[in-house]
């Protein structure tokens, strides 16, 4: 009979473990306010990208506070009055609550950010996962199996 080695054992466990385990709380911004609230909003949270839900909680993109600033300065154009759709940036990566951690830190080091929207298969926003979160769960788990 084969011996099991207790480490296989939880490296299978992190591997299989879902995002949903790791969520954070979403700081995210209504696409129906001006870039100037946007704007306000993400200093207020300190934060300088947040996704953007519409209504319904449906994860639209991300705004940048920095590409907001540049555009709507940059270009002269009112930051009162600009609606922040036209700055949302639609091609940012995002996971799925049910995908496994080991995937969701794949897709993250691929697209070398170091944290993505979690969203439902409705794409309704539900918080974020971070590297961060990852590696510690990483480093604790690892801890555990020494």
């Amino acid at each position: 009979m084969e011996q099991i080695n207790p480490n296989d054992l939880r490296r299978a466990n992190f591997k299989a473990r879902t995002v949903k385990d790791l969520i954070e709380p979403a700081k995210s911004i209504s696409n129906k306010i001006s870039v100037k609230a946007a704007l306000e909003e993400m200093q207020e949270k300190a934060i300088d990208l947040s996704p953007v839900i519409d209504q319904r909680g449906e994860l639209l993109g991300t705004l940048s506070k920095n590409k907001m600033n540049r555009n709507v300065g940059g270009l002269g154009h009112d930051p009162k009055t600009e609606p922040v759709e036209a700055h949302i940036e639609t091609s940012n990566a995002y996971c799925f609550e049910d995908q496994t951690i080991a995937e969701a830190e794949q897709m993250m080091l691929s697209a070398k950010v170091g944290e993505v929207p979690v969203v439902t298969r409705e794409k309704l926003l539900i918080g974020t996962i971070t590297i961060e979160a990852i590696g510690q769960r990483k480093d604790r788990e690892n801890a555990c199996s020494l």
